[in-house]
């Protein structure tokens, strides 16, 4: 028994001792980053505005005269053809008009005809001296007035008969339907639109610019469109037009901007970016969005030093965020090696390592640490 008691003291004076031992703290692991070079003035500028296809000529199609509308041979989207007929009107009441201008010719031709006659019998019994001269005169006069009402029935039958024509709405070009606004059925005025008509040929964004931003359309070097649908595709474009006054609502310029090469994937309505590009600032360097990190509620970014190979935190001033990153225009030198992720896992005076795994170009790695670095992204 008193050897066991030797033996369980023993056991907890050496725990005690084990206890107040003082422990080595471990080699801090060196973090892996990911490293991207600052290039200052080497990234144009770039502007964009949302916008909506359009095409360039779009045509309100209308009836010349009013009628019925008895048949519409083409819906929203068609693509028709220069001639090809669209809708029909009521044809009976021109057809009737027609008739009536066509008598009325008739009888003025027989007027006139009759005119003609008693006006060259006179010319003949004024040459015998039957008759006076203020006699001649009248027939003369009655001729005259004749012939003049029978050109004016002439006339009238020619508008009718055109009249006719109109009741028959044709394509007065090669184009797509893009809006109907009648059916069958309808009583339309003359003039009232009854669809619209839209070439294929060219099409158009149309944006609204700001009267502050008006000026980089000027200062543009390129011009470029992308459907929201389609982003990967960059169409080449170029400014049309300019309202030359400001939009009293909303204060924006109406721009038409012009597409030099569509293809059929440019559907009319659909939404798409126009972006300008123009030359970057001297001072300017575009940053990926993950480098950027949030210091007192303030931008900032950590700059790596290649000597040291430590990080420090350094405010800068974002000028633009973009879709392919952020403009930084203040803050940060050209050459200079800032961290693009795992940005939120550092601390001031960190020491790292750029990843080799990168796409990036990178500086030399530094010494090699007896310590073993943990994954890259961990």
């Amino acid at each position: 028994m008193r050897h066991l008691l030797h033996t369980l003291l023993a056991a907890l004076l050496a725990a005690a001792l084990a206890g107040c031992a003082k422990h080595e703290p471990a080699a801090e692991a060196v973090r892996p980053v990911q490293l991207a070079q600052v290039a200052l003035g080497a990234t144009p500028a770039i502007a964009g505005f949302a916008g909506e296809v359009r095409p360039r000529y779009e045509t309100d199609l209308a009836f010349r005269i009013g009628g019925k509308l008895i048949a519409r041979g083409v819906d929203i989207g068609a693509r028709v053809k220069k001639g090809q007929v669209l809708a029909r009107l009521d044809p009976a009441d021109v057809a009737l008009q027609s008739e009536a201008a066509k008598a009325a010719v008739a009888a003025t031709e027989a007027e006139y005809t009759f005119a003609k006659a008693e006006y060259e019998r006179y010319q003949n019994l004024y040459a015998q001296k039957f008759v006076s001269g203020s006699a001649l005169d009248q027939k003369q006069n009655a001729l005259s007035a004749n012939r003049a009402k029978h050109e004016q029935a002439k006339a009238q039958l020619a508008v009718a008969q055109n009249q006719s024509a109109y009741a028959t709405l044709v394509a007065p070009e090669d184009g797509v339907i893009t809006a109907v606004v009648a059916e069958a059925g309808q009583v339309v005025a003359a003039g009232q639109t009854v669809m619209k008509l839209a070439r294929e040929a060219e099409r158009e964004v149309a944006i609204s610019v700001p009267e502050n931003r008006i000026d980089e359309l000027t200062r543009a070097k390129e011009i470029g469109v992308a459907l929201w649908a389609n982003p990967q595709k960059i169409y080449p474009a170029r400014v049309r037009e300019i309202s030359p006054a400001v939009d009293p609502v909303t204060r924006t310029f109406a721009v038409r901007v012009a597409i030099l090469a569509p293809d059929p994937s440019l559907q009319w309505g659909m939404t798409a970016t126009v972006g300008l590009a123009g030359e970057g600032a001297a001072n300017t360097a575009l940053l990926p969005l993950t480098s950027l990190y949030r210091q007192d509620d303030k931008p900032a970014v950590w700059v790596y030093d290649p000597k040291t190979h430590k990080v420090a935190l350094r405010t800068v001033t974002v000028g633009q965020y973009r879709e392919d990153g952020v403009v930084v225009t203040a803050g940060l030198a050209g050459g200079e090696w800032v961290v693009t992720a795992g940005v939120h896992k550092l601390q001031p005076g960190q020491t790292v390592r750029p990843y080799e795994g990168g796409t990036r170009a990178a500086p030399p790695l530094p010494p090699s640490s007896g310590a073993a670095a943990p994954a890259a992204g961990s």
